[in-house]
């Protein structure tokens, strides 16, 4: 048994990552987590601020009283507002022969989005970042999915668990990327038989990442890596726990020399709402609006206290007034009894002064001021004044004090962009067998099947002779899947204009091609196939 461990042993340090690399990684860790200390408090506390409890830097005197939701309602529009711009994706080639898989993957990347769930990931992204200010998404390729042959997996990432370089603007330029994750220590051992062989092993403490295991539970390091092989820039991955390597690409043949991913990026994506300088993050709507929100529940909470003593009936009363206070307290005795005369000097009520009107003006103010500084203006909700009833006036007026909105979606549309481009580069690696997609379209369903074949790098012949590897690159180009009834209104409004001015008439079939080649609007596709013969209505 001693020679099978010293054999062990021997064979380990002949391995690229072994104990030594796993306890330098694992100081690498705990200085990128005691750099990100300050972002992960502040995400815990403005979780407080976000659930109406205020915490240990609330003023004195606030820290048990609930909040009101001004903030919360400013967090929640905002949040309608982009899920009813929910983006999807239209791959352009750039070249004329990559158009048809340009087209293709088009139409198969929306059903690999579904099959992940990804509006849902999406909005529960869209919660973190608009409190936040940072959302990560985990673009993986899960060997599970499908029964086993393996699919793209886009999930939401916890940035509380994800730990970067510090410094850094951009994810992709950190060092080294760790993904933190606690998992059952009976199922642990049950996947990786190597930490069951040697969790029983004195382990070297500063290998072992502690803080987050619960009992039964054991904290698992998803560790990527990038490094030059052969000059050209690969991804490693490795998966560690307390200090055993569960898998390294750099210790599997099959990926030491082209890296776990062909891609070469860290597969997660930062959506970062208002940036901070020097960094990959950012902050959210919480830390603009807490201040306000503060100073509002405070002026609630006076507005109530001088509501709870205005509204309860005292009196002044001298020691000698003879009157037993049970009986004076008591409503239901008709009759009270008093020794002597009951003088006014005696028994006086205690009246509060008017209420000073100025107060409820301040915290109007202070309304105003948190709807303005998180654009949660009353026209954004619908709340108009002046009689104006048409759909189109009111989407205009809407789309006016959205600003800010619009600019928070095309943060999240370049995130999106992001991830697709991911998605493309997994298809391209990994899908060496065909698959069938349904796809949905205007004219009913059809089914599809698609390889890499079309899209893999290859050789490509120039002048004399001369030849080099190309391969296929996509354009990404993001269009809002708009989902508010005020927009289809809008568009139905339209189109009964254009019909109306005959733009759908035999005679003006040119003009109307012309005219809606400069416009764009739900369903203008099969409007262009009518007009030219090739669809029937």
């Amino acid at each position: 048994m001693q020679i099978k461990e010293i054999f062990k042993k021997k064979q380990e340090q002949m391995l690229p990552i072994g104990s030594k690399e796993i306890a330098e990684a694992a100081r690498v860790l705990r200085s990128y987590r005691a750099a990100k200390q300050p972002l992960d408090s502040r995400i815990s506390q403005d979780e407080l601020y976000w659930q109406g409890r205020y915490g240990s830097d609330a003023p004195r005197g606030m820290r048990d009283l609930g909040g009101s939701a001004w903030m919360f309602n400013s967090i929640a529009n905002r949040h309608a507002d982009m899920m009813d711009h929910l983006p999807t994706c239209t791959c352009l080639a750039r070249e004329p022969g990559d158009r048809e898989q340009a087209q293709m993957l088009s139409a198969v990347i929306p059903v690999i989005l579904d099959r992940c769930a990804f509006e849902a990931t999406y909005s529960d992204n869209l919660w973190h970042k608009l409190k936040h200010g940072v959302c990560a998404y985990g673009v993986f390729w899960n060997n599970d999915l499908e029964n086993g042959f393996g699919d793209v997996d886009v999930r939401c990432v916890d940035v509380g668990s994800l730990f970067w370089e510090p410094g850094v603007r951009d994810v992709q330029e950190s060092k080294h990327l760790f993904l933190l994750a606690s998992m059952d220590t009976e199922l642990l051992e049950q996947s990786y038989p190597a930490f069951f062989e040697r969790k029983t092993r004195k382990i070297d403490p500063e290998a072992v990442f502690e803080g987050m295991a619960q009992d039964g539970k054991t904290v698992v390091v998803d560790w990527y890596y990038k490094k030059k092989v052969g000059g050209r820039q690969v991804l490693h991955y490795c998966k560690f726990a307390c200090g055993v390597v569960l898998y390294a690409s750099e210790n599997d043949p099959a990926y030491a020399e082209r890296g776990w991913y062909d891609h070469g990026m860290y597969p997660v994506v930062l959506d970062v709402m208002y940036p901070e300088q020097g960094t990959c993050y950012g902050f959210g709507m919480i830390a603009v609006a807490k201040q306000p929100q503060i100073y509002i529940d405070r002026l609630d909470a006076n507005f109530m206290e001088y509501a709870d003593w205005a509204s309860k009936v005292r009196f002044w009363a001298k020691k000698s007034l003879g009157i037993n206070q049970d009986d004076f307290m008591d409503l239901e005795r008709r009759i009270v009894e008093v020794e002597g005369d009951i003088e006014e000097e005696k028994l006086r009520q205690i009246r509060i002064e008017n209420f000073d009107q100025g107060l409820l003006t301040l915290k109007r103010l202070k309304i105003d001021e948190l709807k303005e500084t998180t654009g949660n203006r009353d026209v954004s909700q619908g709340t108009l004044s002046g009689g104006i009833t048409a759909a189109t006036a009111i989407k205009a007026l809407q789309e006016a004090g959205n600003k800010n909105a619009r600019d928070v979606i095309a943060a999240s549309n370049r995130a999106y962009v992001q991830v697709v481009t991911l998605i493309i580069e997994l298809i391209r690696q990994f899908y060496g067998e065909a698959r069938t997609f349904r796809i949905t379209r205007e004219q009913g369903e059809e089914y599809l099947q698609y390889d890499n074949k079309g899209i893999l790098a290859r050789t490509v012949l120039v002048n004399e002779g001369d030849a080099y590897m190309r391969k296929p690159v996509f354009d990404i180009s993001v269009k809002a899947r708009v989902a508010d009834p005020l927009s289809k209104e809008a568009a139905n409004e339209l189109a009964l204009s254009l019909y109306e001015k005959g733009a759908f008439s035999p005679e003006q079939r040119e003009q109307t091609m012309m005219l809606l080649e400069i416009m764009d609007f739900e369903g203008i596709g099969k409007i262009k196939q009518m007009l030219r013969g090739e669809a029937q209505i």
